[in-house]
């Protein structure tokens, strides 16, 4: 399929060029009052970047955020002997053939998401060797999904010198593939990877995230047969040939959750603009228990009003899980946002073991919470203070700009890197709504 460039001008530009050593300043107890549009998910942008190696026709896709996770896929696709173009928002991929199949330890150090390239390149070529990844240290997070997903499809495994080498005797078979756990990532490689593979392939307890929803929207542009996207069972059936394709990322539900509670945590209120119908009623859905945040709707989805309709916290139990659950990546952020509240609040996480790492950087700030096991209890108090803390994660980051915001006094996050992966021009957008922070480097 010819797609054709229509008015988009497209010309090569710098994608992420903040600083590894930079940090962010805080002024904090400001209630936040104004505007913000949310980036595309960061999400779903990298599985669709990694599934542009499947056609070597032009796609173009849009509303991709600008952000360090992204610019690292883009220099993975590029060694790989991609074309990219960008402007703004909207890139222009045209894949061309590898001139080899070797991703380096160097590009993918800092990222799990640069394994979802596993899938395709072996689809497609039957060939690969990738680092084994990186990424936050949030878990073990193993691979071993998505290998023994791939395996089930025909590809054969070796790991050595830290490298994934996977090779493909002609092409991959379609089958019934069971997963242990339902992973995000096991089930958007295997996906990928049945969309070029013969025959029929069955994933069964596959993830149902809205991400995985939108990279089968995007292979589908793309010409592949999938069906069941978004329950337990995914349906493939392969094709020979996939071509390429037009299409609008989703609007990132964590990036708006995050700001969601926010306002939680501050009071005010934010209108987020550049939604979705799905990803409002996802998150008018997982907050309802926070009788203390309204959230509504407008504009058929596209702007949802976030504002703090009561003073009192009313103590909460959450527990994360699976989509359609209270998702793991928005735990630290209620955990900041609760520190302020009424009464005692618990959490408990159920997704990854070892996602309590901002617990110790909250208590430095004046935070009353007690960890057990999987569980954290947090006593609300009346002040919390600045303090220079670091940030672990991407997500433990978000948790401390938020404490930030509720400090008084001066707050300094450290190693705010990892903010990056996730949050595009976040400073500037809570400016937009008075907050007093900064970026130095």
């Amino acid at each position: 399929m010819q797609i054709e460039r229509e008015s988009i001008c497209f010309k090569k530009k710098l994608l992420y060029q903040n600083s590894d050593m930079d940090k962010i300043l805080i002024n904090g107890v400001r209630r936040l009052d104004g505007k913000v549009k949310i980036s595309g998910s960061k999400n779903s942008s990298l599985p669709i970047l990694a599934a542009t190696l499947l056609s070597d026709e032009t796609s173009f896709i849009e509303n991709v955020p600008n952000l360090s996770d992204v610019s690292l896929m883009i220099r993975i696709l590029q060694s790989l002997n991609s074309k990219i173009l960008v402007n703004e928002k909207n890139f222009e991929i045209k894949t061309r053939k590898p001139k080899n199949l070797n991703v380096s330890y160097e590009l993918v150090r800092k990222m799990r998401a640069s394994f979802l390239i596993l899938g395709p390149l072996l689809s497609r070529y039957g060939y690969a060797e990738v680092s084994m990844p990186g990424g936050c240290a949030i878990g073990t997070r193993p691979v071993d999904l998505h290998i023994s997903g791939l395996e089930k499809l025909g590809a054969k495994f070796v790991i050595e010198e830290g490298y994934v080498k996977a090779k493909v005797n002609g092409q991959l078979k379609g089958t019934e593939i069971k997963l242990k756990k339902a992973s995000v990532g096991a089930t958007e490689n295997i996906m990928m990877a049945a969309t070029l593979a013969k025959g029929t392939t069955i994933i069964k307890n596959a993830a149902r995230e809205p991400e995985i929803v939108d990279l089968a929207n995007f292979l589908k542009k793309m010409g592949a047969n999938i069906f069941g996207e978004g329950t337990k069972k995914i349906k493939i059936l392969g094709k020979d040939k996939l071509s390429g394709s037009k299409y609008k990322v989703m609007p990132d539900r964590i990036e708006a959750g995050t700001y969601a509670l926010s306002v939680m945590g501050c009071s005010g209120r934010i209108i987020l603009e550049n939604m979705s119908n799905d990803v409002c009623d996802h998150l008018i859905k997982i907050f309802t228990p926070l009788k203390c945040l309204s959230l509504k709707k407008e504009k058929n989805g596209s702007v949802l009003e976030v504002k703090k309709t009561k003073s009192k916290f009313i103590p909460i139990k959450i527990s994360t899980k699976e989509y359609p659950g209270f998702p793991t990546d928005l735990q630290a952020q209620l955990t900041a946002a609760l520190l302020k509240s009424d009464g005692t609040s618990e959490l408990k996480e159920n997704i990854f073991e070892n996602r309590f790492m901002h617990i110790s950087e909250l208590k430095r700030m004046g935070a009353d919470i007690k960890l057990r096991g999987s569980k954290i209890k947090i006593k609300g108090v009346k002040q919390i203070f600045g303090a220079e803390v670091m940030a672990t994660d991407l997500r433990a980051s978000s948790s401390l700009i938020i404490a930030g915001l509720m400090a008084k006094g001066l707050t300094t996050v450290n190693r705010v890197y990892h903010l990056d992966r996730g949050y595009e021009n976040l400073e500037k957008k809570l400016q937009n709504c008075g907050a007093k922070v900064w970026r130095v480097s």
